[in-house]
């Protein structure tokens, strides 16, 4: 798809984005990042545009001359009602007027509560406002694409696992607890088992997207190993790390409680759902297509304590 040296423009400068823009950089491609925030450090081949893709006229001129647009804004938690729709216009706009494909990050909220392991062709029944959110996005990106206005390719992803994953459940919180010797505090049960993409899979998944013309062509669950439960996800990082980890529920009282002070754990108690039923995710599609595989669990939690142990030590 894309000769050496072309432009890519990476909508998103966050924990997934700046991952995507380091993998094209390395690829020899020429790299525009775009945040809402100041410009990150220099680097060679790396433009950083600064402004917000929700304004058409500016995601128009950010992407001239692109010929992949990487979709990976995404708004704080408790902004999605009124963001998320516009920053999706935004980069199909921006993709149909550099005629440059699009590729998308998406998560599975659109789903809604699964009864069974998620495909692609899963029945979109969302049940929460921001399942809704996802939904109307997804569709958004499907007619474009049924138009012809756009090549479109949708990555999938469940909740992110990693090193340096901010704003999941594997972020600061997570290992400042297991730091001082807390228990690691989770909504939903802690014993069903529960997808998590490794990061960097999610990085790779997406440029794959970016570079195969068989991409082409709505939704892709990207690669996941085979989904732990959240307690056995902690117990073997923490192991990992040297330390012994317990972990604990975090009360619906006390989250509703915290929720009335803070928009983000008030948003997050809305999607409890996912951990109160298995929450499996079938990628085959996308390993058969590709020939793609995910970072084995020991490796993700090996290189998630180092991250998690030099930061500890910082």
């Amino acid at each position: 798809m894309n000769p050496s040296s072309s432009l890519q423009v990476v909508l998103g400068a966050g924990q997934i984005g700046q991952r995507v823009a380091q993998l094209l950089l390395a690829q020899g491609h020429r790299v525009r990042l775009v945040r809402r925030g100041a410009p990150g450090p220099a680097q060679q081949r790396l433009e950083w545009a600064q402004g917000d893709v929700a304004d058409l006229a500016f995601a128009e001129q950010v992407s001239a001359g692109a010929r992949v647009v990487y979709d990976c804004t995404n708004p704080a938690y408790h902004l999605w009602a009124e963001q998320l729709m516009p920053l999706a216009r935004g980069s199909l706009h921006a993709a149909r007027h550099a005629g440059a494909r699009l590729v998308a990050l998406d998560c599975l909220y659109a789903y809604g509560k699964p009864s069974e392991r998620m495909r692609e062709d899963t029945v979109q029944a969302p049940v929460t406002p921001k399942g809704v959110l996802r939904r109307d996005q997804s569709e958004l990106r499907l007619q474009a694409l049924a138009r012809g206005d756009v090549e479109v390719a949708m990555g999938r992803a469940s909740d992110f696992f990693g090193p340096d994953v901010p704003t999941s459940f594997w972020g600061p919180r997570f290992f400042d607890r297991v730091a001082s010797g807390k228990s690691a505090q989770f909504v939903g049960e802690l014993d069903l088992p529960h997808a998590y993409t490794y990061a960097p899979d999610v990085a790779a998944a997406l440029v794959t997207l970016g570079e195969h013309e068989g991409a082409v062509g709505g939704i892709w669950h990207l690669p996941t190993e085979e989904a732990l439960s959240t307690r056995q996800v902690a117990t073997r990082v923490g192991e990992a790390m040297g330390r012994r980890v317990t972990c604990s529920r975090m009360p619906g009282a006390l989250l509703a409680a915290v929720g009335l002070f803070s928009p983000m754990l008030r948003e997050v108690a809305k999607m409890a759902y996912q951990w109160e039923v298995p929450f499996l995710v079938d990628d085959s599609k996308f390993r058969r297509t590709f020939s793609a595989t995910p970072t084995p669990w020991a490796e993700q939690f090996a290189r998630t304590a180092r991250w998690a142990l030099a930061r500890e030590a910082a």
